[in-house]
């Protein structure tokens, strides 16, 4: 598995005052390749103007439940104990990115 990615994007355009953009979580792009992704392939997209993502929106549990399930990892098993609560790494919202997984 290879994964290029960053816990952030960029805003589309410069704030005022500033040297540069702003801190974008709201659309970001993440490269995966490898160990059973569909090549080419592209998933989800942004707004016209880069600011949110509108079209097969992913989280960040997602893409973590996904690269996990191809590592042969079931993320749903995967837990630790946090202020004496069981929780799992992927949260309850992670889900494996199917569409994503080539058929072999």
């Amino acid at each position: 598995v290879v994964l290029w990615c960053t816990e952030f994007g960029r805003m589309p355009t410069f704030q005022k005052g500033a040297s540069g953009r702003d801190h974008n979580p709201a659309g970001f792009t993440s490269w995966l390749a490898g160990a059973g992704v569909k090549s080419p392939f592209s998933y989800g997209a942004t707004d016209d103007f880069g600011y949110r993502a509108v079209e097969q929106v992913a989280t960040v549990y997602d893409l973590h439940a996904t690269v996990l399930h191809l590592l042969g990892l079931d993320h749903e098993r995967l837990r630790y104990y946090h202020n004496g609560i069981e929780r799992r790494l992927t949260d309850v919202h992670g889900k494996v990115l199917t569409p994503i997984l080539s058929a072999g």
